[in-house]
């Protein structure tokens, strides 16, 4: 296991990071426990969580990621590891959430961040995200911007003032954005630098095979203000695996959970699979370690979040680390992207 820093911040985080939003829902506590040790063991000193997980979010199961996690997290050598976790957004109605209350602002910032610490056990969180932003913007799939949309929103500058006194208070080290966009990194970054507010040192959004949008603004918006991606879904909801391909395996995501993996359900999408898997089997590797090393190999990615509902799954991702994209391969990777250019953005 390699270990990048996290843009200008202190932590020095593991290449892949163990994502966690089936716990509580689709793993049982037992069966968190066990994949944490056993990423644990095999390097991984980073972990990902959102207070609205497990995914997808419901008023019964919210919370349980954090409190499985917690009590882990309570037997383990805090300062080995690097604990990341998300405030929902307002933008997505989520009624039990503060009584629907979640705007980025100071009362819901305040409790969302206590909250988490009881249920994580712990003092602080290394790595604290917005969610999504608190703002109009497109998001999960949509991809067009629509002026009609807008609504009252919390200023950054007011944002990064909140998150700058749970800083200094000692609950929160760095603070990370997710599902944003190049004008959000920019103006998050300048806002900062302006005011002397406490800088963004991370972006959490997809990246795949099938979704390469972040190479274009996002990218340059990443290098010019040194804010590393976190790439999360980088097997596209298991797609990229293969599985879906001829059947529809019972006990995943997409046949328990209706609606979900609606971006994978566009034109060109199988086709672009197939071709991923004949190149993966033409290299003699797995479809799945194809596409987590290819999300490895890209300079701006600083962690690949991986996550996985069996001890196997959670196997075979981590082993991907062994895996290095020669400059044939990477080729043939591009040749299908060109044929079959972002079909799930």
């Amino acid at each position: 296991m390699r270990y990048n820093q996290l843009s200008e911040s202190d932590l020095h985080v593991s290449e892949i990071c163990l994502g966690t939003m089936t716990y509580g829902h689709q793993n049982t506590i037992e069966q968190a426990h066990q994949q944490l040790d056993y990423a644990v063991s095999q390097g991984v000193n980073f972990l990902d969580a959102a207070e609205m997980y497990p995914v997808p979010p419901r008023a019964e199961t919210y919370g349980l990621t954090e409190t499985y996690i917690g009590e882990w997290l309570k037997h383990q050598q805090r300062d080995k590891l690097i604990v990341a976790t998300k405030i929902a957004g307002p933008g997505r109605y989520i009624k039990w959430l503060r009584d629907g209350g979640n705007a980025i602002d100071r009362n819901n910032v305040k409790q969302a961040v206590d909250d988490s610490l009881k249920r994580l056990q712990t003092d602080y969180i290394d790595l604290y995200q917005i969610h999504w932003p608190d703002r109009n913007v497109p998001l999960f799939g949509n991809k067009t911007f629509d002026p009609n949309l807008e609504r009252e929103t919390v200023p950054i500058a007011e944002q990064l003032s909140i998150f700058a006194d749970l800083i200094k208070a000692g609950k929160i080290r760095y603070l990370g954005l997710s599902n944003e966009t190049p004008w959000g990194i920019a103006t998050f970054s300048n806002v900062a630098k302006q005011l002397g507010l406490p800088k963004v040192v991370s972006i959490q959004n997809a990246y795949n095979l099938l979704n390469r949008v972040f190479d274009w603004g996002l990218a340059e918006a990443s290098y010019r203000e040194n804010v590393g991606l976190l790439a999360y879904s980088p097997l596209a909801f298991g797609f990229l695996s293969g599985k879906y391909l001829h059947s529809k395996p019972e006990n995943t995501r997409i046949t328990l959970f209706e609606g979900f993996g609606q971006r994978y359900n566009k034109p060109n999408v199988s086709e672009a699979i197939a071709a991923y898997v004949e190149v993966a089997k033409k290299h003699n590797l797995t479809p799945a370690k194809l596409a987590l090393a290819f999300v490895r190999s890209r300079w701006f990615v600083t962690s690949t979040i991986i996550g996985a509902t069996t001890l196997e799954q959670l196997k075979e991702n981590l082993e991907s680390v062994d895996v290095v994209l020669n400059e044939d391969i990477l080729a043939e990777v591009d040749a299908v992207h060109t044929r079959y250019q972002n079909p799930a953005p």
